[in-house]
Formats: C-alpha cells, structure tokens, sequence
C-alpha cells in the first residue's frame, strides 16, 4: 500500500480495496494462542481488527482477514445510499503519518451492503467460529429527520449478519451527529436500538457497542458511561477522528476540515480509553483505536482498559506487512511484561 501514495489518497484507497477483494495479498501466519481474546460472547483469535471507514460497502472482508485481522468491521452503513461530501476529501498528512478525512458516510445503503454480506453468510459462520467476528458500523443519512429510525433500520436490516453492531455516533463529518452523545439524546437512542436487536430472530444476537468521539468534555464522558451501565450496552469504541489540530503538526494539509487519525490521534484516544474504563468500573468492554502503528501502541491502549484494539491509518503508511508486525511485537511485549496472555494485560495500568 505505501507504492500507492503517488496516486491522489481516496484512488489508493479504492485500488488497495479491490487488492484486498481479489485476495492479492498474502496470507498471514496462525496467531499464538497468548493472543486470543473472549469478548462480547465470542472468541478472538487476536486482539487486532481492522477499523470501520476501509471497506466501507463490505466487498473485501475475505480478503481483509487473510491479511491476520482478528476481527473486521464493515462501514459506516447508512439506510439510503448517499455520495458522501464533495471530493477531495481525504488528505495525507505525511510528514505527521496522519490523515484527515471527510468523507461523509459516502455509503452504498442498507440494502446493497445486506446481499452483499448474505451472499458469503456461510463464509463468515466459518469464520467467527475460528475466531475471527465481523462488526458492522451503522450511521444515519445526512438529510434524516429521524435520527433513531435510521440506526432501528441498521439493527433490522444487518444485525442479523453481525457478530458486533456499533452505534456510530462520533463521525464529525455529518452535521448535528455528535449531538446524539448527549445524556437525553443517547439515552433515548440506545433504548430503541437495544430493543430492536433483543426481537432479531436470530439465535446469536450481535452485541451492540458505542463509538465515541475524543473531543468529549469529562461531563460528556460521565455522561456516556453512566447510560452505557444503565442500559447494558455491551461495548465502547473509543475513539473516532478529531475534530483538534495538535500543535506538532507539520504538514501544509493540517487545515482541512475533517477528522484526523493516525499518529496525532494516539495519546488522546488513549487517554480517553483510560478514563472510560475508569468511569465504567471496567464493566465495558472497549474496542481502542487511534494511531495504533506498533505492537507498543497496541499494548498501550490495552494497559488503559481496551479488550481489543483496530488500525486504519497504518495500512496507508505501511501497508499490510503491518499488521503481522504489531501482532509479533504484541506477543514479545506480552512475555517481557509478565502477562500469560491479551486478557491479564486488559487494564492493568489501572491495577498498578
């Protein structure tokens, strides 16, 4: 993937994708068993999964677990297909390995992305019983009057074909969203979606997780914590792009508009992994993202509380060897630590 930065990022972005669908790359080595993780009534053959916003319409999941991801998440899927905002929207930052996007929830809708995931249904059974869950991250449409319908229809439409749901509620590239993470507003959502999800006739009901932005006051944190315990929501994704411009930035592209990840994003998101599960008592699972590049990353953000942990950013700066290399240097950490497994390191910071 790095060959691909001389083309503009989002054609890299759609080549990378179809390397991926054509199952182009190679295929990873099998995971040491110190690296298996027991979260959200499912086992993880490895901790590190692929984040929402790569395979947005999910047409390369096959290809995408070949590449050593424990768990992958499709999305975000919104009910109506839209565009998604005006290109260009997405920039590297290079001199800072970051980048910042707007894409918008430029999505396919519910009903293109369901024949897509039901037509490899058997594939994914295969997989999630070796290890490998599949995630689905629903948004709403941009010209919605009715927020809480649109992710009622995600739950319906694509929760029976997920191991995993999340509430996406932090994107900061469509207008009023971040205002679902009020204590009113998400409380009301939440209740509808866990509804929906308990009258899915299926017999492994997905679990249901909340993705958060890392611009949150320790109010909104309180907040959050308080009805994700109240309700029983069953995870944490902690977190979504900023909306900040740390001062270290180097690159003339730090003054788009949009959400920034990679390296920048790091120390915020994991911090803001530590206090969510300080706030919820360590109750809730969390899923860590943001500017994971090595396995010191990754161990890092599950130190401060995170179960599991996704890369995005990464694979546009090194491409897929990336990830067998966070997972070996992950198990090296792990025994010079002390730690038998993932599970024993999984807030230990907060034990110290």
């Amino acid at each position: 993937m790095p060959a691909l930065r001389a083309l503009p990022p989002e054609a890299a972005h759609g080549l990378a994708l179809r390397a991926a669908a054509l199952g182009l790359l190679p295929p990873a080595r099998p995971d040491d068993p110190a690296l298996e993780v027991r979260v959200f009534g499912r086992q993880f053959c490895n901790p590190l999964g692929l984040a929402a916003g790569f395979d947005k319409q999910g047409q390369a999941v096959d290809g995408l677990y070949k590449m050593g991801f424990g768990f992958v998440e499709v999305g975000t899927v919104t009910p109506k297909p839209q565009e998604g905002n005006p290109k260009p929207r997405v920039f590297r930052l290079e001199e800072d390995e970051a980048v910042i996007n707007r894409y918008g929830f430029n999505s396919h809708g519910h009903a293109a992305v369901e024949r897509r995931l039901r037509a490899r249904r058997e594939t994914q059974l295969r997989l999630t019983s070796a290890g490998m869950p599949l995630g689905i991250n629903l948004g709403k449409n941009k010209s919605s009057a009715d927020a809480v319908a649109d992710y009622v229809a995600g739950v319906r439409t694509l929760g029976p074909l997920a191991d995993y749901l999340v509430v996406n509620v932090s994107s900061p590239n469509t207008p009023g969203l971040r205002d679902l993470q009020g204590k009113a507003e998400l409380r009301s959502l939440l209740t509808k979606v866990l509804a929906e999800r308990d009258l899915l006739p299926c017999e492994h009901k997905p679990a249901v997780l909340v993705k958060i932005a890392p611009d949150l006051t320790a109010q909104d944190k309180q907040d959050i914590a308080s009805v994700v315990c109240e309700l029983g929501v069953d995870g944490l994704i902690v977190s979504n792009t900023t909306v900040s411009r740390p001062s270290s930035l180097r690159s003339r592209q730090r003054t788009e508009p949009g959400g920034l990840s990679g390296k920048p994003l790091r120390e915020l998101s994991t911090q803001t992994i530590r206090e969510m599960y300080s706030l919820t008592g360590g109750r809730v699972p969390i899923i860590g993202v943001g500017g994971v590049t090595s396995g010191h990353d990754a161990l890092e953000k599950i130190r401060a509380g995170a179960s599991l942990v996704q890369m995005y950013t990464a694979l546009v700066y090194h491409g897929p060897p990336v990830v067998g290399a966070v997972k070996r240097e992950l198990e090296n950490l792990l025994r010079e630590q002390g730690f038998k497994n993932i599970m024993e390191a999984v807030g230990a910071d907060h034990r110290c």
